[in-house]
């Protein structure tokens, strides 16, 4: 009797933590400022945020919690999580568009970084006006402390890469 209640116990433990996992985006409607005269609109449809392992894509709006497996000081797992459970573990990742003044687009993007070493990592950026992924210059973002990366221009979606502690 007292291992059927441990089982029981387990599996619904598993259950509870399961729950806070969001492999998938909601499908949304994606609207940014491309210039002074011009927007970009688009139809996202429901896609893993992990377009395969560690690969992260983000759209504008996006604001996740990257919950992440920790082996030998490398980051062995990722997985999009709807509530920080686990600070010490959890990657914070925020991409907004500033256009306050249609003259001066902004793209934002904050990564918090939780560990005790460089939190590092390639982007690469699919723009309005252009039909290619370009590769963009990431900063390390240092220990305990947030990295924010500014481009002057619209973009329409990341994708975070190559993830490292150093």
């Amino acid at each position: 009797m007292k291992s059927i209640f441990l089982l029981l116990f387990n599996l619904l433990t598993l259950l509870s933590f399961s729950q806070n996992e969001k492999s998938y985006r909601d499908p949304f409607y994606l609207n940014i400022v491309m210039n002074s005269e011009q927007n970009y609109g688009m139809n996202v449809e429901s896609s893993p945020y992990f377009v395969k392992d560690n690969i992260l894509q983000l759209y504008p709006t996006e604001k996740l919690f990257i919950e992440t497996e920790i082996r030998n000081d490398t980051i062995f797992s990722m997985k999009v999580v709807k509530e920080n459970l686990y600070p010490e573990k959890t990657i914070e990742v925020d991409f907004e568009q500033y256009a306050e003044d249609r003259s001066k687009v902004s793209m934002f993007l904050t990564v918090k970084n939780p560990f005790d070493k460089n939190l590092i990592y390639t982007a690469l950026m699919y723009t309005p006006d252009s039909n290619d992924w370009k590769s963009t210059s990431i900063l390390p973002v240092r220990p305990k402390l947030s990295g924010v990366e500014i481009w002057p221009h619209a973009i329409i979606t990341l994708v975070l890469t190559d993830w490292k502690l150093e």
